[in-house]
């Protein structure tokens, strides 16, 4: 995979902050009004969970029309992992 080997870091002035990466503070502002809008009450362990869900959805926000191939094409070559207990049903009230 890639990784970063070095970074530049800056002070930026608190009013230039958005024009500053600003598809990061998008994705935090979306991110935030997912978790405040959607999962009422947070759970501490569930939170990755609620994270994947995010990027899952921003990441195929511009699919359009393929969408559906392409959810089919993840969903017959994706190998689950059921060693989380969120998929264990004896733990859903």
């Amino acid at each position: 995979g890639e990784h970063v080997k070095s970074h530049d870091a800056q002070v930026v002035k608190p009013a230039d902050l958005p024009k500053m990466l600003p598809w990061v503070h998008i994705a935090i502002g979306n991110v935030k009004r997912l978790l405040l809008d959607t999962h009422h009450q947070l759970k501490k362990e569930y939170l990755q969970y609620y994270l994947n869900e995010f990027c899952y959805k921003f990441n195929r926000r511009y699919f359009g029309e393929k969408l559906f191939d392409r959810l089919v094409t993840v969903a017959v070559s994706y190998k689950t992992d059921f060693k989380s207990k969120i998929y264990n049903r004896m733990l859903c009230g």
